[in-house]
Order: C-alpha cells, then structure tokens, then sequence
C-alpha cells in the first residue's frame, strides 16, 4: 500500500514539475509589424477622402538591393510605425505587365529587348531608371521628390521623416538632418 502510495505522489509530482517546466518554456510570439502595402490605385482612391502622402517603392524583382532593403530596412520597427502612420505606402514592380489606370489616365507595359518597363515607373522616376528608388508624392499627389538607391533604415528615417513631416518645405535636408531630427526625434 505505501508503495502504490508513494508511486502516486512521484507520477503527481513529476507531472507537476514537468507541466511548470514545460509552461516556463513556452514563449509567445509576437508577430513584427509589417508596412501595410498598397497597391497604387487602392493609395490613390484611400487619398481622395483622407488626403496622405504616397511612398511608392519602386522594385523589379531581378534586384538585389531592393531585396536588402525589404529585408533590413523596410523591416525596422520605426521604419514601419512612421510610414504606416504617415504615407499611403505602394510596392511597384517597374516591370510588370499589368495595367494601371489613374486618374482616367492608362499607364501599360512597354516592351525593351529581353525585357521593358512600366510607363508608370517610368514616369514616376523621370525615366532615369534606377533600383530600387523610393518617390514621394504630395497629399495632392504631386511630386516631391524621387530618391534612387538602398537607404539603411537609420537615414531612410530621416527622409521620410523629412517628407512626412513637411520639414522639406522650410528646412535644408543638411540641416533637418543634423539640427532638427536629433532635437525633435532625438539621435540614435
């Protein structure tokens, strides 16, 4: 009898122990944020009743530095939280085949050689290709400015931070850079 009694309490025990262990160990998962990509007609008809500026990044998906930046930069906790908050943000493939119509204007592909370009991207960046590039419209959807090139997260901050803020209408990007984002947004 004591030795049935004494296997209860060890099995009950060793139950125990291992269920507080096994809960000790068990570790939630917090999904990071992510940008809440657009397409660009969807940014243009959310822009017709809550005016926002547009970021549009401008890819093709040969390009290995626009795959560095999805991965570090549009990735980064600030980076997200102030674009999402801020700008009606658009991933668009220079070349893709699909049309796009704004505005009652028709942009399409156009074929090049082994490739081509959408008359969008091309439009957007001023047809000085280049990849990845980031362009920045205005709530009225105006350009402000083109930016080719990988940003790491940290300067990329303070560019759409520049833009979102409307610091590009008063103050020189130098200046915003080094004066006013390290006072207002404290530097890192």
């Amino acid at each position: 009898m004591i030795r049935l009694f004494v296997g209860a309490v060890l099995a009950i025990t060793l139950i125990f122990i291992f269920t507080a262990l096994r809960s000790e160990t068990v570790v939630p998962r917090v999904k990071p944020a992510k940008i809440e990509w657009l397409t660009v007609e969807q940014a243009f008809a959310l822009n017709q009743n809550q005016p926002r500026k547009i970021l549009i990044d401008v890819y093709t998906d040969w390009c290995g530095w626009c795959k560095v930046m999805d991965r570090e930069t549009y990735t980064d906790p600030k980076v997200v939280e102030y674009i999402n908050k801020n700008y009606y943000p658009v991933k668009f493939n220079a070349e893709q085949r699909e049309e796009v119509t704004l505005g009652g204007q028709k942009f399409k592909f156009v074929p090049q050689g082994n490739g081509g370009v959408h008359e969008f991207a091309a439009s957007l960046l001023q047809n000085k290709l280049s990849y990845p590039s980031t362009v920045f419209l205005d709530e009225k959807l105006q350009m402000i400015q083109p930016l080719p090139g990988y940003l790491k997260a940290k300067e990329f901050l303070e560019i759409i931070t520049f833009f979102g803020g409307d610091f590009y209408k008063s103050v020189p990007f130098e200046k915003f850079k080094t004066e006013t984002y390290p006072q207002q947004f404290g530097s890192e």
